[in-house]
This record gives C-alpha cells, sequence and structure tokens, in this order.
C-alpha cells in the first residue's frame, strides 16, 4: 500500500496543533517526518504468517538444491576443468576454488553433460588417455571444438571431491539403445565383461554407484523433436536396457514437458508411469521474449516486476502437473524433477552469444528464493530439482576469469536455503499485501519453514517490494522459542551486482529486526531483501 503525504509548513503546525491533544509519542512521530522531509513516504505492510509445527508430514529432499553443469560456453572448460598443468591450483585438472565453495554448500547431485549437449555426446569419446580422444563440433554451443578432455572419469571425479551424487543424462536423440545401455554397464557394473574390463584398462578397478539417470532431454526440441507419444515408445525401449547392475539400483528419469504441455506429462504418465521414478520439468524465467530476453543488469521496475511474476509461474506450473500426475500416481511415487529452472537474459556485451554467459543480480537472488520455496512447500512430489546452471552460464552460483572467482547473488541463496535439506517440511500460511506496479499485483512476500533434525526450526523469508517494508508477524503454533538468530542478504538497488573488482557489493550480513515474544515473531523485512531466520 503506498500513502502519499504532501507537507508544508502551515500544514505541519495544524498537525502539531492537533497532535497535542493525542499524546506527546504521536507529536514526536509528526516532527520525525517533519525532520526527516516531504514527499512519497513508503508505509510498512502488514502481514501475518502462521507455522504450524504440529502438522509436519514431509521431508524436504536435499535433492531439490541440485546443480547442473553442462558442456556449454566457460561452464566445464575454465569454469571447473583447468588440466593439471594449469597455474590456477587444482586436484587432478579440477579447480580448488570452485570445489571449496560448492562443498560449503552442500550441493547434493549435479546434472551432466547436458543439457542439448547431451544428445549429441557420445560418451567413448571421453574416455582414455586425453591426448588420444577424439575432438568433435559443439554444434548446440558455439560452434566451438570440444576436445572431450573432461569426460566420464573427470567427471565422476568431480562428484567424488565434492561429495555430491552424479546425475547422468543419457543420448536419446542421437545415440542408440546399445550405447546408453554399455556406458551404464561400464560405469556400475564389478564383474568380468567387455564394458567392465575397460573401465578397469582406463583406471577405475571398481564401479561407481550410479543413482540419477535421465533417459534423454527436452525429447520434445533439441534432444528429437519427437511428439509425446513417439517419446513415450522410446523410452520404454531405452528403459529396457538401463539395467542395475549387482546392488546399483538405478533412479530414471523421464523426459518430462516442456513449460506448461500438459498433454505431455498425461501422456508420459499413462503410457509410462510405472517404469519412470521421476518425470523432468524444463522452465526458464524470461523478463521478455526469446528474441530480446532483457539484460541481466540493466532493467527498470517494470522488468523487475515481469520477471518476478514469472518466477512465481513455477508454483503454477508444479501444481498443474502434479494434479494430472496425481490421477495416474495417488501414492506420489514419481517424483516431479524440475532438473532445468532459472532466469535467462541477453548474454553479456561482447561475450560468445552461444556461451550464456550472464551476470547475476540482486533480482536473481529472489527469483531462487521464491523458485526454492515453491520447490520446499511442494516437496511431497518435487523430489529432485537442477539450478541452470552452476558455473558460468545462465543463472550461475559462480563466476570464473582465470585464476580470479567469485560469488553471485544466487550463490548466497542456496548458502541461506542449505538448512532446508533433509528438514521436515512445516506447513506454512501467508496472509500479507501486495507488490503492486501498473495495475497489477504479486505477493511481497514468499516464505519456506522447516524443522531439523536437532529441533531448530529455519524460516526463510524474502520481500519482494523494491520500495516498502514489510512488517511481518510470524506465530509458531506448538513451539516454544528460546533463542533465535538471523541473516540477511540485500544491497541498494535490484541491479546490484557482484563483479571481480568489487566481489562484496551483495552477500549477506547479521539481522537484527528479529524480536521474539513467547510464540511468535515479529520481523521488519527491508525491501528486496532475503532473511535466513534460525529459531531453537
Amino acid at each position: 500500500m503506498k500513502r502519499l503525504f504532501i507537507f508544508s509548513k502551515s500544514t505541519c503546525l495544524a498537525c502539531f496543533k492537533r497532535c497535542c491533544f493525542q499524546g506527546w509519542k504521536t507529536v514526536f512521530s509528526f516532527l520525525l517526518v517533519f525532520i526527516v522531509g516531504s514527499g512519497n513516504v513508503r508505509m510498512q505492510g502488514q502481514n501475518k504468517i502462521v507455522i504450524n509445527t504440529n502438522d509436519a508430514k514431509h521431508i524436504i529432499s536435499k535433492h531439490i538444491y541440485g546443480h547442473f553443469s553442462e558442456h556449454l560456453g566457460r561452464g566445464i572448460y575454465g569454469g571447473i576443468w583447468v588440466g593439471e598443468e594449469s597455474p590456477i591450483p587444482n586436484t587432478r585438472g579440477i579447480r580448488n576454488d570452485v570445489v571449496d565453495a560448492l562443498k560449503s554448500l552442500q550441493i547434493p547431485n549435479l546434472r551432466w553433460p547436458g543439457g542439448c549437449f547431451a544428445d549429441e555426446y557420445h560418451w567413448r569419446d571421453g574416455i582414455g588417455p586425453r591426448d588420444q580422444r577424439p575432438k568433435m563440433i559443439n554444434t548446440h554451443w558455439g560452434g566451438v571444438v570440444e576436445d572431450n578432455s573432461f569426460g566420464t572419469h573427470e567427471f565422476l571425479d568431480l562428484c567424488e571431491q565434492l561429495e555430491c551424487e552424479p546425475y547422468i543424462c543419457g543420448n536419446v536423440g542421437s545415440g542408440t539403445v546399445e550405447e546408453m545401455s554399455k556406458w551404464i554397464e561400464y560405469l556400475t557394473f564389478d564383474g568380468e565383461s567387455p564394458m567392465a574390463n575397460l573401465r578397469k584398462q582406463n583406471g577405475h578397478p571398481d564401479p561407481w554407484k550410479i543413482k540419477f539417470f535421465g533417459v534423454g532431454n527436452e525429447n520434445w526440441g533439441c534432444g528429437g523433436d519427437m511428439t509425446a507419444d513417439f517419446y513415450a515408445d522410446t523410452y520404454r525401449r531405452y528403459a529396457v536396457y538401463c539395467r542395475n547392475y549387482s546392488d546399483n539400483r538405478l533412479y530414471k528419469i523421464a523426459g518430462g514437458p516442456n513449460t506448461s504441455d500438459y498433454y505431455w506429462t498425461e501422456t508420459l504418465m499413462k503410457k509410462v508411469g510405472n517404469k519412470m521414478n521421476a518425470l523432468s520439468l524444463h522452465y526458464y524465467t524470461i523478463p521478455k521474449s526469446w528474441g530480446d530476453k532483457g539484460s541481466a543488469t540493466a532493467f527498470d521496475e517494470a522488468e523487475y516486476f515481469t520477471t518476478m511474476d514469472k518466477a512465481y509461474f513455477m508454483r503454477e506450473l508444479v501444481e498443474k502437473h502434479t494434479a494430472i500426475m496425481d490421477k495416474y500416481d495417488p501414492q506420489k511415487r514419481i517424483a516431479l524433477a524440475p532438473d532445468e529452472w532459472g532466469g535467462w537474459y541477453n548474454v553479456e556485451p561482447g561475450t560468445n552469444p552461444g556461451f550464456l554467459y550472464q551476470q547475476n543480480t540482486l533480482r536473481d537472488a529472489l527469483l531462487a528464493a521464491v523458485t526454492l520455496d515453491v520447490f520446499n512447500r511442494h516437496c511431497d512430489r518435487v523430489k529432485i530439482a537442477n539450478i541452470a546452471q552452476m558455473v558460468n552460464v545462465l543463472q550461475s552460483i559462480i563466476l570464473t576469469d582465470n585464476e580470479k572467482m567469485l560469488l553471485t547473488p544466487t550463490y548466497w541463496v542456496f548458502d541461506f536455503y542449505k538448512v532446508h535439506q533433509e528438514a521436515t517440511m512445516l506447513p506454512i500460511s501467508i496472509a500479507g499485501v501486495k507488490y503492486e506496479l501498473a495495475g497489477k499485483s504479486i505477493e511481497a512476500i514468499s516464505a519456506s519453514a522447516s524443522r531439523d533434525k536437532s529441533g531448530k526450526i529455519h524460516i526463510t523469508l524474502s520481500n519482494i517490494d523494491p520500495h516498502q517494508s514489510q512488517t511481518v508477524s510470524c506465530e509458531l503454533l506448538g513451539f516454544k522459542t528460546k533463542k533465535v538468530s538471523a541473516k540477511i542478504l540485500t544491497a541498494s538497488k535490484i541491479t546490484d551486482h557482484n563483479t571481480f573488482d568489487h566481489p562484496k557489493t551483495v552477500v549477506p550480513e547479521a539481522f537484527k529486526d528479529v524480536k521474539l515474544s513467547n510464540e511468535s515473531l515479529n520481523i521488519v523485512l527491508p525491501p528486496k531483501s532475503l532473511v535466513a531466520i534460525e529459531i531453537e
């Protein structure tokens, strides 16, 4: 809500006289406004949040906080892989600084090698001595030469360094059933076979444990340009040969719909629902259009509002796809897996258009918070998700420039939200004000709440409004609060971002504007901010 007060000396004197009859506290308030100055005064919104700690049923899977690294631009080469001879500190060719930053986030899984690249990737090109690996053209992303120096062994070494689960996406678009079947055998078979022996020959005697396996990617587009019915039949065939060897059990993820293609979801659930563990979903938040997506850093409030409005659209997508899945799978055995999500803007000026390198502002942090809130609050169906992407591509959490590395605002969102991993989701209701612009409105407040295994409660709260503070009264049903602490992520402008010259423009700070009273909290959220609260 906005209220406009216009002051003059005469009106202020009249107000002062009237206030004399209302007590000195009111007098002081008017004097304070007069001292600060006249003009457009933003009033705090009033919001009520109720968190029911007695009605907790579902666990927030840590795999909702997954990441994605494709052979695209500088996502792999320069961003993760620098080679063993690089002066940049590395472990077996993998950047130490990037690994350390990712380990701090406790990233649970990493998707690779694509994306569209997955459906032109032939895994045998990426094994064996690096100087003998064949080169190829990356036709999807910039037309550059891919030398395959980062392949299966290097990726799985990265996952071991990160202590995360690999999520491998197989080639359905241009690959054969035999090729996919033999890759799984190479990865996971512990007996005597041509593929297991080849793995041993290449320096890895023991099989890897591989859980997440995608049977194709974007099969409605770059992964084969298939119809839903054709892909459903194709999936059945390929999935048969995605075998479980020994005690390794694959979690098969079918290529799911593009945004709001509900027919695709209906078809896959109807025809192969009993043969998959999860169905993917891809949705990118694009402020303008595919032809001109808008700048990552130079945008006005109208474009910011549109971006946040489209970020909230993820909720509708999850709920509508879930409703279809519920018809065929009421027990919610099959997960919805939004394994590509994030903001997509024009590339940074002067960079290769095929490299999808973009900056990352406070807007992106709030976009990520809204999206993760949707996943958390639908964790009965959403079990795995992957932001696109991890380093130097699209909505990255890390940017690199040769030996330099910086953490983006989105990185700090994942840092704030890691407390929700494997915690029990607490139902939350929000009755609040709207953020309004040009006759449209969206929720000003987005939030998640969970209780971890030690009994602590964590609340993450975002104020989307870039101008107006939000006063939040948060009631905790069934929980006696003894201690509270908090931190905040915000900046002067919604366009603020970290650069290699100024890497700490948007970083967390301690937050003190949380007041504790029995079973409730009173919080004042500054404009355009994200606050993480821990309650004991």
